[in-house]
């Protein structure tokens, strides 16, 4: 009997657990956003969410672990901003939407920017296990690429240095503004030009036959 009911019991407690995790998750977003990435307080975080500090280690072995599990879910979102765009035959203004869910994406939560792109914590390191949604993301940009025939992965980097520069400037030199958000489609059209993609079709309607005018009776 208590063999059988021993499952049942730990589903409750999985449960509680899995549910601290995501309060500790939700308290040190809460934090990073008020005092910076690097000021993250173990000793605040353990009072925000109502445990002692030495009680975090029961959920996270280490500070890095928390910012590990906070790469994680950001990489997860970001993943779901840019599930929208096809996965092939990408046209020119499919890489102008992708372009702007990108900017979007960042310059709403520059902490999160900051986490996922910029090495803004000295010393960390995403797991392997994070890091390979990072990958997955990346992986995503270079199919469609070659879904157009561009296969070098330099242009992967150059595309990337294009979008989050255009990022760095929007959140640093504009926040809230929209100085670097209208360069967006001229980049791409630079882009675009560079490696050959054409642009796509306009869309006009058809124009109406010009009326003749009636023979005249003469």
């Amino acid at each position: 009997m208590l063999a059988d009911s021993a499952p049942t019991l730990a589903k409750p407690a999985a449960r509680r657990r899995a549910e601290t995790r995501r309060e500790i998750l939700e308290a040190a977003w809460e934090l990073c956003r008020e005092s910076g990435l690097t000021q993250l307080s173990l000793r605040e975080l353990a009072a925000r969410v109502g445990i002692r500090a030495p009680s975090l280690y029961s959920y996270f072995a280490s500070k890095d672990a928390i910012y590990d599990a906070m790469f994680a879910e950001g990489q997860r979102e970001f993943a779901e901003a840019m599930q929208s765009l096809p996965e092939a035959q990408m046209s020119r203004e499919d890489f102008r939407v992708g372009n702007r869910a990108f900017f979007t994406f960042c310059t709403s939560d520059p902490l999160r920017y900051q986490l996922l792109f910029q090495r803004t914590i000295p010393g960390f390191v995403p797991s392997s296990e994070s890091y390979a949604l990072a990958i997955a993301n990346l992986d995503r940009l270079a199919n469609a690429l070659g879904s157009v025939g561009v296969k070098d992965r330099r242009y992967v980097d150059l595309w990337t240095a294009i979008m989050t520069g255009l990022t760095d400037q929007q959140v640093t030199n504009d926040p809230g503004g929209n100085r670097w958000s209208e360069l967006l489609d001229e980049a791409v059209d630079l882009f675009c030009d560079h490696l050959g993609i054409a642009p796509t079709p306009a869309t006009t309607a058809p124009k109406s036959p010009t009326p003749t005018e009636p023979d005249r009776m003469s």
